[in-house]
């Protein structure tokens, strides 16, 4: 008997179905869990939320239900793949070599086109996508936002709280709204930026979207490290968002036109690697022969560009540093470098950045516990889930802390806005620097105290 998907189920059949033909979570990835449970521990979610559902193991089990039609796809079981952070510690934890990236990435679509969520949630998703991806309308905003700083708007709503009472999606938003600079509302970097001295590379730059608009200090500090160790940067005028964003949230489509337009922008640039300095970022375009693999037109391009992509530490830490380094104050500096997720887990990128920190003299490096546990950020996980967010972002600052490190460095623009936030909460002044910078003032001579 032929059944419709929109009419009743035979008795004594099963369901239908509730992920759709296209590209479902590869079964023989889902067979790979031998559900021994390594990944409990090291999943933030499961650690803060306590229930099987919310785990790797526990979602393996969902996606094998919901290809079998065995279970529907309701309101509890999409939340439970909302929960995920997609932080990948659990693919470094799995001693069988589950390939949980490959099925959360797979999940999310799905659960983005066969799952009708509230209207709400609809909207707040809307302005998301709408928005962050795009630096131009990002930047229309940003008046009215340093308007909102200087006549002292934020410090009334943030006293008052009213914003949560209305919507805690809003209010973790503004929570995490870093200082409005002038130096935002325009791209200051030129084209092409000559080496200094001897040139032994050209490479190129990827701007992103908020690191160009709220830590365009970062992009500066990046492009002139390259510089003084002898490459040529190239920061192509037609790039835009590199696709991390919507790619981490199942919109499909739209991360496939922007990695398309990020691959049409370094087109002839003739460049012997792509550079990018922020972790979610880089995991992405790493990705984009994965994202492309479907697109005839793409396909190779998408493979090719994704294999001289590099995130920044990882570039300059391969190929050495050929300028000298300056102390950083004149006591030892101590500080504490924070993983970003995408880039230890996603990218095993671990050792890098350290080494080249402690090359800068009078570094003194300290680990935290629970080093590789999620901040809570995960792209815009700290918008969408604000309640589990706040108590990872509470868990990593204490751990930050609690090393007595007066400095804490991070690779990512998500983490250092989440950890900026759990910093102020707790009434803690720390600054927090991308390792980037702290190479470019120990390059160019700066001192600490001077810039803080």
């Amino acid at each position: 008997m032929q059944v419709s998907e929109n009419s009743a189920t035979p008795a004594g059949a099963k369901p239908l179905p509730s992920f759709d033909t296209q590209q479902p979570p590869d079964p023989k990835l889902i067979d790979a869990c031998v559900h021994c449970g390594f990944c409990l521990s090291t999943c933030p979610s499961y650690r803060v939320l306590g229930k099987e559902t919310d785990s790797p193991r526990g979602r393996i089990y969902l996606m094998d239900a919901l290809n079998e039609g065995d279970i529907p796809l309701s309101p509890a079981v999409a939340q439970h793949f909302d929960s995920c952070l997609g932080c990948l510690a659990c693919v470094t934890t799995c001693p069988s070599g589950v390939q949980y990236d490959q099925l959360i990435a797979a999940t999310r679509p799905q659960v983005e086109r066969n799952y009708p969520r509230s209207w709400q949630d609809r909207l707040l998703r809307q302005l998301i996508f709408s928005m962050f991806p795009y630096p131009g309308r990002l930047r229309l905003l940003l008046a009215p936002l340093l308007l909102y700083q200087k006549l002292g708007l934020q410090k009334l709503v943030r006293s008052t709280g009213l914003l949560r009472r209305v919507s805690p999606q809003l209010a973790a938003m503004e929570s995490i709204l870093p200082e409005v600079k002038l130096s935002a509302f325009t791209d200051n970097l030129p084209t092409v930026i000559p080496a200094q001295g001897q040139q032994r590379y050209r490479v190129g730059m990827i701007s992103g979207c908020v690191q160009r608009l709220f830590f365009s200090g970062v992009n500066a500090a990046t492009v002139r490290v390259l510089s003084a160790n002898g490459c040529e940067v190239v920061v192509p005028s037609s790039q835009g968002c590199c696709a991390a964003l919507p790619q981490h949230q199942g919109q499909t489509e739209q991360a496939q036109a922007l990695a398309r337009q990020m691959i049409d922008s370094f087109e002839g640039t003739g460049v012997d690697a792509v550079i990018i300095n922020a972790a979610g970022c880089g995991h992405t375009l790493k990705e984009y022969g994965h994202i492309l693999q479907d697109d005839p037109a793409y396909r190779e391009k998408a493979a090719q560009f994704a294999a001289k992509v590099k995130d920044v530490q990882e570039f300059l830490e391969a190929i050495g540093l050929s300028t000298p380094l300056a102390p950083l104050q004149e006591q030892p500096l101590t500080l504490v470098y924070q993983d970003a997720c995408h880039l230890l887990h996603g990218q095993k990128i671990s050792v890098q950045p350290r080494r080249l920190l402690k090359q800068i003299p009078g570094v003194q490096l300290r680990e935290p516990l629970d080093a590789a546990l999620c901040c809570g950020s995960a792209g815009v996980y700290n918008l969408l889930q604000p309640e589990i967010a706040d108590d990872l972002g509470q868990q990593k600052v204490e751990n930050l802390l609690s090393t007595g490190a007066t400095l804490i460095a991070s690779s990512n623009p998500g983490c250092s806005l989440q950890i900026s936030k759990h910093l102020r909460i707790q009434g803690k002044q720390v600054p927090i620097l991308h390792p980037i910078e702290l190479l470019d003032y120990s390059i160019r001579g700066v001192k600490l105290d001077a810039v803080a």
